[in-house]
């Protein structure tokens, strides 16, 4: 695809009688949105310029990082405002067909998956936590507890060496002591959710931030318990001294979406 029109897919929803308003969105083109249906599936689609959106076009703007970032803005804003309408599956970025018949296809061939998808995010949202590692505090805490563990000293210097013993062995244990602590955290989180996952850590050139990441999880949440949920994050950041927490949300439910082909 490298002239001509393409099309952009943005998310899936089920098809229903009031059709998702869509007059008043623009796509990553400039272009309206539009809807391509199948039996029970809607598909919110642009068209697009191959010239600009095709493959080789593609991979030469989405090394643009100004490009990429004013162009995921624009996908995210079209998926979210069709997520605000009812569930949907959000499609990944860069998600270009060569026509219509090649959306129904995808509809058709993945009908069961984006069914699944749909009853999963249905009523759902989801929500992102971010844990970041002081390594003092963190080594501070450990040794705090290495030392309290170790039983009462019988004099000062006993106890000066019971403590400084503690305190070399939280420094040379402290990444796997802050590893072992976001999986604790991670797996409460995921008590209180629908579904979780720990998604890799960011790339500090790409997050512009030098601070340590121990956590990046993304939670699917019922709607009527995110208040239950960001209680139990703020707990959480309490209880665990040397790890803060970041809540971030609410976001369309890209990681539970489950849906992925190659266009063409």
């Amino acid at each position: 695809m490298t002239g001509g029109l393409g099309v952009w897919l943005y998310a899936v929803s089920s098809s229903c009688d009031d059709a998702v308003e869509l007059s008043e969105l623009t796509g990553v083109a400039g272009e309206p949105m539009r809807t391509v249906v199948s039996a029970d599936l809607t598909a919110v689609v642009g068209t697009v310029p191959l010239e600009v959106f095709g493959e080789q076009p593609l991979r030469r703007h989405l090394e643009d990082l100004d490009w990429l970032e004013a162009t995921a803005r624009t996908h995210d804003a079209v998926v979210s405002a069709v997520v605000r309408r009812g569930p949907a599956v959000p499609l990944r970025l860069a998600t270009v067909f060569s026509d219509d018949d090649r959306v129904r296809e995808l509809l058709d061939e993945r009908r069961a998956d984006f069914g699944a998808a749909l009853a999963l995010v249905s009523g759902r949202t989801e929500w992102g936590v971010k844990g970041y590692g002081d390594r003092a505090a963190l080594t501070a805490a450990v040794a705090a507890a290495l030392a309290a563990n170790s039983g009462s000293a019988t004099g000062a210097g006993t106890a000066y060496l019971a403590r400084r013993r503690a305190q070399l062995s939280a420094q040379e244990t402290v990444e796997r002591d802050a590893a072992e602590r976001s999986e604790q955290i991670h797996t409460r989180l995921v008590h209180h959710a629908a579904a979780g996952r720990r998604q890799a850590l960011t790339d500090p050139v790409v997050s512009g931030r030098r601070d340590w990441m121990v956590l990046n999880g993304t939670y699917l949440v019922d709607n009527d318990r995110t208040d239950d949920f960001t209680a139990t994050v703020m707990m959480l950041d309490a209880e665990f001294p040397g790890i803060r927490l970041e809540l971030t949300g609410p976001w369309p439910p890209y990681s539970f979406a489950g849906v992925e082909r190659e266009p063409v």
